[in-house]
């Protein structure tokens, strides 16, 4: 990894911790009044759902970026010309070691075993496009995923805040959610795997040896089946608040359980 990966990957690290610890209490407590009014654990997650929500527009738009812009890129996905991706990815590296860090910090509040495996998944992957160059176009391709997580963290916001889930703004971002996550998470599957399984065989995928060749496989099937779990959460969810059903269980129990999972620190 060259030098200016790593100030980068450190530079995000510090940044977006000083934002979780600095900014977002400020800028909240500015413009939400709400905020104050939280218990010290939903502070906690509050400002890092602000913090993930930064992440993904900077990661998100960069991506699109990359993927309209970047000739060399589009042209030798396997080993076309990482400089920009590798920005990129030391962006989000950064932001993946501060949540681990947060979430290592805040386990008995924030922890799950689902964003770990997710987290270390996405390092371990991404750790070969900054170390090697490899691959840059189908590492800048998984971070379309982030235009999604806005929308999910808004959903929280809105639960945190005391919005009834009848509330417009709570059923319109929920729907905008599902087809975000629906479009930028399981409709690129397709496209995505094709492209894989285009290179297979080919003198640069063979080039890659092993090593890269199991780390991006594996991390991305992985990833899927998390993506493809959660797709069934927030649609179970979003059926349920568009049919007037979301709040009760059988028994007629209320319940806030269907998104708890999902909302939980997804990027």
């Amino acid at each position: 990894m060259e030098a200016r990966e790593l100030y980068v990957v450190a530079g995000s690290f510090i940044g977006f911790q000083l934002f979780f610890s600095g900014v977002s209490p400020l800028v909240s407590s500015t413009l939400t009044q709400g905020y104050g009014k939280l218990p010290p654990n939903k502070l906690n997650e509050w400002n890092s759902r602000l913090v993930s929500t930064v992440h993904a527009v900077i990661v998100g738009l960069f991506c699109l970026y990359i993927l309209w812009f970047d000739d060399a890129v589009n042209a030798d996905p396997v080993w076309g010309d990482p400089n920009l991706v590798k920005l990129n990815v030391a962006i989000t590296c950064g932001y993946l070691l501060y949540d681990l860090l947060l979430l290592a910090c805040n386990w008995s509040t924030m922890g799950d075993s689902f964003f770990v495996c997710h987290h270390l998944a996405a390092l371990y992957a991404y750790g070969y496009v900054l170390t090697r160059g490899v691959l840059p176009y189908f590492a800048n391709f998984r971070l379309i995923s982030e235009l999604s997580t806005p929308f999910v963290n808004q959903r929280w916001f809105f639960e945190s805040l005391a919005y009834p889930r009848s509330h417009r703004l709570v059923v319109a971002n929920g729907v905008a959610m599902a087809v975000a996550f629906f479009l930028v998470r399981i409709a690129v599957m397709p496209p995505y795997w094709a492209k894989v399984f285009g290179t297979f065989g080919t003198p640069a995928f063979e080039r890659l040896g092993l090593g890269a060749q199991v780390a991006w496989i594996v991390s991305c099937v992985c990833l899927d089946v998390l993506n493809v779990v959660w797709m069934y959460k927030i649609a179970r969810g979003c059926y349920r608040v568009i049919t007037g059903t979301s709040g009760k269980k059988k028994g007629g129990k209320a319940s806030s359980d269907e998104f708890n999972h999902v909302n939980n620190h997804m990027d």
